[in-house]
């Protein structure tokens, strides 16, 4: 046997273990045993496992509960009365995994490894108007005498094809094993490996939780912004106590009220402009407080700098915005109007953007457009269509005038647009701001947190400079300060 040819110029390729090598490596530990409880779209993930060899010692049940009445027999009835939902599988992992431990004595096996996976999807429907969408998880021990771990995903199909959705589940499914076990100490590796033999064409997953002992320095936070950093969804959310939601859940329906910043840090204007466009749109015609939400977006086309995203920056300031109680939106549009268009597939309710008078002048600026056939007008109409409107807070010009909806400057061919969505009643101007903190710009807060100047408490929301200062984020160094005094 001679020794491998390696070639000048020949490129190291990751060699990716084959579905089947998976599912068999799984197999042949005589440790790793449980359950595959799959609902929606056949026994996808198990099939692999039955078919790669040695399945008998890593199969203690397969099933599928397909009739709502046998399956809310098995695992109860659901509040809302659905199946594809979070709680749905939460149910049957923790159902699945006690009847194991119920059924097999520890001192029987005193080495085994539990497991129970779990699947409850909606494949595409019959008329191929809504693609499918579903809930995948795994709770698995990596010590026998170890509590439960527990990775849950959320999935949207793109394919059409019931069968393609099938395949794509199973292919999914054992990845998701696979993963659990032999890559659980690299989470982001971990999530990488998920799309292994699977194209992003095929599959979204726009939700992730990790918990359990093995899990529990992983910030979920983070794991979603690995989800729109990898190109695995468009767009990610977390509500004010750091955990990972589902847009679709929270979105449906509602009248939704959207500011977009950088927020490093989150200041006092910021605030200003939430509380007082929030105000206002409350007062618009069927806009109610309980069916409103607010969304704080971070676009990461903005926080590339030098190409990488700086995540420990990105972590500052949602922490800061969900300390203020607000829900974060981490998305990958560049344009304004991707974000009225993504919201748009969840909710036919009412829709409104704050934002400054910089950022208003921006959006008419054609070079956004032009990879869209319909260029600026095409962008527009998606911005602006049904009841969309934009709460334009006011800006300080360079001689002190303020600056509003009537006398902000677009590029002389835009103006007649402009003048259109003004006429038109599309930007309202927010008129009773706070005049005192005008001349609060985040770009300099942050400078002055750099270099240990002071003063840059006062521009902030309250409590803010605090967790700034008990966190050390955006660079805090109390030393710096020290050095001034003396």
């Amino acid at each position: 046997m001679g020794t491998e040819i390696k070639l000048k110029g020949d490129k190291v390729i990751e060699q990716i273990p084959s579905v089947k090598d998976k599912a068999l490596r799984i197999n042949l530990n005589e440790n790793i045993y449980g359950t595959f409880a799959e609902i929606g779209a056949g026994q996808e993930t198990v099939r692999h496992f039955f078919r790669s060899g040695g399945s008998s010692g890593t199969i203690a049940k397969a099933m599928s509960a397909y009739d709502k009445d046998f399956s809310d027999a098995v695992y109860g009835i659901e509040e809302d009365g659905r199946y594809v939902t979070e709680s749905r599988l939460k149910k049957m992992l923790t159902f699945e995994g006690q009847l194991i431990e119920e059924r097999l004595s520890r001192e029987k096996h005193p080495n085994k490894m539990f497991f129970s996976y779990a699947n409850t999807v909606a494949t595409i429907d019959f008329a191929k108007q809504f693609k499918g969408h579903g809930w995948v998880g795994i709770r698995y021990q990596i010590e026998p005498d170890e509590d439960y771990n527990e990775i849950i995903i959320h999935i949207r199909f793109k394919e059409t094809d019931v069968r393609l959705q099938q395949e794509t589940l199973g292919i999914l499914g054992v990845n998701l094993i696979y993963g659990a076990y032999y890559k659980y100490n690299d989470p982001k590796r971990l999530l990488r490996y998920l799309y292994d033999h699977l194209d992003k064409d095929q599959l979204e997953i726009d939700t992730i939780n990790f918990s359990g002992p093995r899990f529990s320095e992983v910030d979920n936070r983070l794991m979603s912004l690995q989800l729109v950093k990898n190109g695995m969804t468009d767009a990610v959310m977390f509500n004010p106590d750091g955990k990972n939601i589902l847009p679709a859940a929270i979105l449906y329906k509602k009248n939704i009220l959207a500011f977009r910043g950088s927020f490093r840090p989150v200041t006092k204007v910021n605030m200003d402009m939430y509380e007082k466009s929030l105000k206002m749109f409350l007062n618009e015609n069927k806009v109610e407080v309980e069916n409103t939400l607010v969304i704080f977006e971070i676009t990461l086309s903005n926080l590339r700098s030098d190409g990488e995203i700086d995540e420990r920056d990105f972590m500052d300031r949602a922490e800061l915005l969900c300390s203020l109680g607000q829900t974060v939106m981490i998305s990958n549009f560049q344009e304004y109007y991707k974000v009225v268009e993504y919201f748009a597939n969840y909710t036919k309710a009412r829709m409104g953007l704050a934002m400054g008078v910089n950022n208003l002048v921006d959006i008419f600026d054609e070079k956004y457009y032009r990879h869209l056939s319909g260029g600026i007008l095409e962008a527009f109409g998606k911005l602006f269509y049904r009841d969309m409107k934009v709460f334009l807070y006011p800006m300080m010009g360079e001689n002190g005038e303020i600056i509003t909806s009537d006398n902000l400057k677009v590029h002389p061919r835009m103006k007649e647009l402009y003048k259109f969505f003004k006429f038109n009643g599309k930007v309202v101007d927010i008129v009773d701001y706070d005049p005192n903190i005008l001349e609060v710009f985040s770009r300099e807060v942050l400078n002055m947190i750099s270099q240990g100047k002071p003063g840059w408490e006062t521009m902030l929301p309250s409590g803010i400079a605090e967790i700034i200062k008990e966190h050390h984020l955006f660079g805090y160094d109390p030393s710096k300060l020290l050095k001034e005094s003396n």
